[in-house]
């Protein structure tokens, strides 16, 4: 595999249609937790939890995005975005999870969307970024096998009085990460660990994706409906049978769990034995209820992670060799930069016969940003965006099916666990004013959008 140089790097090398786009999530951006009529998240719970977020911050007003989204969309409009993914708080809309709609709730994202379409701008809606409502996580959350009914009800909602307008759904957000860290882990919300609870999760989140996405097929008239997932590229530490057996199982859990299952090719039971106990969860007319064709598939990438076999991991057998124990470059979250692993995973995605279509729904970076005399020269994150997409063309050239880029994200915002301390946005926001200024990074995308040579 060979590198672009950066002078191929053209808007114009990319198919017309190609589409291009930000991405970001309600509870990372909106703030008013508690405003009319909104119902309290998982996340709401959790952010006040001691020892729960890094430095022990609180969410707040997040980006203010709820009473300033009109002047953002502005942004958006500027920086010449022509798509922008966002997802819909399910408690801002049904604040105990199902029963009343909240008609603040709805009128805020019919707003929204309508300041959208006014710009030119086409809106893509996640139905579900992490945020269930904590009405529900009180009778088991994901772990409850209701989920599936409580998940549909919502997109039957959403499609009811949203569906004339949006006609781009993605139905759940890199559900290996909200499982995992949210119901084994314990390090996101709600905050449970084990097992049981995690491979319950998994399954439940499974069949409510695919029940969901049935729904909007049924309810809104010529919806392209997708799904995201998560993908990190793995390579084994040394060529050791060991090592790339401990790899193999870390790529099953990581990257194949879920979208294997949603494809019809069911759970990737025989590479990752743990994934066997689900079993018992499952209910004999499961298997012809956890698959849908979807229109298209969303990956997000970051990075690569390097593994070697370790007999103290449970389930895995695998541990994680550091980007800074091996001395590669690091963003702010302590992830390897290393551009080629875009590559790899549409290349992977790709060996999958069943998508129809793909798109890199989240890529982006976080460093260290410092506002000076008005300015915020992020050249790190630039450099970043331009080597992973330059990989992106050189997948597109070698014939590879690939129909889209989303950056991570539009402005700085809360992220999860790590706080307000990590910085993705290509707009900066100074968390105690709301003031908002274009970074370099922002200003590069705007320009390389314009057809801009870079």
């Amino acid at each position: 595999m060979n590198k672009l140089p950066d002078s191929d790097l053209l808007r114009s090398q990319f198919d017309d249609d190609f589409l291009w786009g930000v991405s970001t999530a309600a509870f990372q951006i909106e703030g008013a937790h508690d405003s009319d009529g909104k119902g309290l998240s998982i996340w709401d719970v959790f952010t006040n939890r001691k020892n729960r977020i890094k430095g022990g911050q609180r969410v707040g007003m997040a980006c203010d995005f709820y009473n300033r989204y009109q002047s953002d969309v502005q942004l958006i409009s500027d920086l010449n975005i022509p798509n922008f993914r966002f997802s819909i708080s399910w408690s801002r809309i049904l604040p105990f999870g199902e029963g009343a709609v909240n008609q603040a709730g709805i009128d805020y994202y019919n707003n929204l969307i309508n300041s959208l379409l006014d710009k030119g701008i086409e809106p893509w809606v996640t139905l579900y970024h992490w945020d269930l409502p904590q009405a529900l996580e009180d009778r088991g959350g994901w772990t409850n096998r209701d989920v599936v009914l409580w998940l549909s009800n919502y997109a039957q909602i959403c499609a009811t009085h949203f569906g004339d307008r949006v006609k781009k759904w993605m139905v759940v957000n890199e559900p290996s990460v909200f499982t995992g860290a949210g119901y084994f882990l314990g390090i996101h919300a709600p905050g449970k660990r084990g097992i049981n609870n995690y491979l319950k999760a998994i399954h439940h989140v499974t069949l409510a994706t695919t029940a969901a996405a049935k729904v909007l097929r049924k309810e809104v008239a010529n919806a392209a409906i997708g799904t995201t997932f998560s993908c990190t590229y793995i390579q084994s530490a040394t060529s050791s049978e060991r090592d790339q057996a401990a790899a193999k199982r870390v790529d099953t859990l990581l990257n194949r769990t879920f979208i294997e299952p949603i494809l019809g090719l069911g759970y990737p039971l025989n590479d990752l034995p743990v994934l066997k106990k689900m079993q018992k969860y499952m209910h004999p007319e499961d298997a012809e209820n956890l698959s849908f064709d979807f229109d298209f598939i969303g990956i997000q990438c970051y990075t690569r992670e390097v593994v070697k076999a370790s007999y103290l991991t449970p389930y895995i057998g695998a541990t994680l060799v550091s980007a800074k124990k091996r001395k590669m470059p690091t963003t702010e979250m302590g992830w390897e930069v290393y551009p080629e692993s875009i590559y790899e995973m549409i290349k992977r995605f790709n060996s999958y016969e069943g998508i129809r279509q793909l798109i890199i729904t989240e890529n982006g970076s976080s460093f260290p940003d410092t506002v000076f005399e008005g300015e915020v020269h992020d050249e790190k994150r630039v450099q970043y965006l331009r080597d992973h997409l330059r990989h992106v063309l050189l997948a597109k050239k070698q014939g590879y099916k690939l129909d889209g880029y989303f950056v991570w994200t539009l402005t700085d915002n809360f992220e999860w666990a790590e706080g307000y301390h990590p910085r993705f946005g290509l707009i900066h926001v100074n968390f105690e004013t709301q003031e908002r200024i274009v970074k370099t990074s922002g200003k590069w995308y705007r320009d390389f959008l314009s057809e801009n040579i870079l």
